[in-house]
């Protein structure tokens, strides 16, 4: 199975140790599995209870991975893995989608990689199996092996067993790409939508990074998605959309000028309020008020 990956140049002629907390599951196991395959072959992996972590490096001299304050360890919504791919620069594309892949397993976030959520669900299997984590690393270290070559020589593969069950399927799918409104919104599209009409009036500085924590969604694969939800509007036209539907309420109560609506609805300043304006009605302020509102009033 070697012969497929990458030769690494290695970093230390001699083995490294590499320590972590037992009871492995991803990141504890898809590391080891890097280590061996890119970094050091002969590295040695040893799993102690977590409170004897940082004591049992130092005794060993060994390195520390995926706790707490250690070099090799979580860094905002990336796992170990992605820390270990970045600092040896591993630049295997294949590499680069387990990252992904692990990354959606080890933090929840399946909407990163549809095969996140079965990484998951193997990687329980494999803890509830093996109650001795040198043999359970064994067997991830083959389960990892596949999903490189999957991720190498057959991601774009599809099983369909029958030529026409092929074809079906491609017109299926166009079929429910083309058919409007007939997909449901998922859960965090609603919440996000409540979300967002709760706040515009207040939040000012509403941003797509602090609203995806509020539905624990990757702001990315928040950012991708949000407009399949929100009349085909990115995150930042929506948002714009909702303070020009309130700058309309406020013109139509004839109690506010230009510059205190520009305030009350979150724009930078007047100027940039009616550039906004314009470009989602087709008309300034001035002559919104003037031939609409006015007009309505008589």
């Amino acid at each position: 199975m070697e012969k497929h990956f990458t030769k690494f140049t290695i970093v230390n002629r001699l083995s490294m140790k590499w320590i972590t907390r037992e009871r492995p599951k991803i990141d504890r196991i898809a590391c080891p599995w890097l280590i061996k395959r890119f970094i050091d072959k002969e590295a040695e992996i040893i799993f102690v209870p977590a409170n004897q972590v940082k004591e049992q490096a130092r005794e060993l001299k060994a390195i520390p991975f995926d706790i707490p304050d250690a070099e090799f360890t979580h860094y905002g919504d990336f796992c170990t893995f992605d820390f270990f791919v970045k600092k040896y620069r591993i630049k295997d594309p294949a590499v680069q989608k387990i990252a992904v892949i692990v990354r959606g397993a080890d933090t929840d976030k399946f909407g990163l990689a549809m095969q996140s959520a079965g990484l998951w669900a193997i990687s329980a299997g494999l803890s509830h199996n093996f109650k001795n984590d040198h043999k359970m690393l064994e067997n991830g270290m083959v389960i990892y092996d596949a999903l490189y070559s999957w991720a190498k020589y057959h991601e774009h593969e599809k099983h369909t067993w029958d030529p026409m069950e092929n074809v079906l399927l491609q017109v299926f799918n166009k079929f429910m790409s083309n058919k409007v409104g007939s997909k449901k919104p998922p859960s965090w599209a609603e919440k996000l939508k409540e979300i967002i009409q709760d706040q515009i009036d207040t939040n000012f500085s509403l941003n797509l990074k602090e609203i995806s924590k509020a539905v624990n969604i990757n702001p990315d694969y928040l950012s991708r998605e949000f407009s399949k939800y929100f009349d085909s509007l990115s995150f930042g036209e929506y948002i714009r959309k909702l303070r020009v539907d309130k700058s309309i309420e406020l013109l139509h109560a004839g109690k506010y000028s230009q510059s205190e609506i520009a305030y009350l609805t979150g724009f930078s300043d007047q100027s940039h309020f009616i550039r906004i304006f314009k470009r989602h009605t087709g008309m300034t302020p001035s002559f919104f008020k003037n031939n609409v509102v006015k007009k309505g009033q008589k």
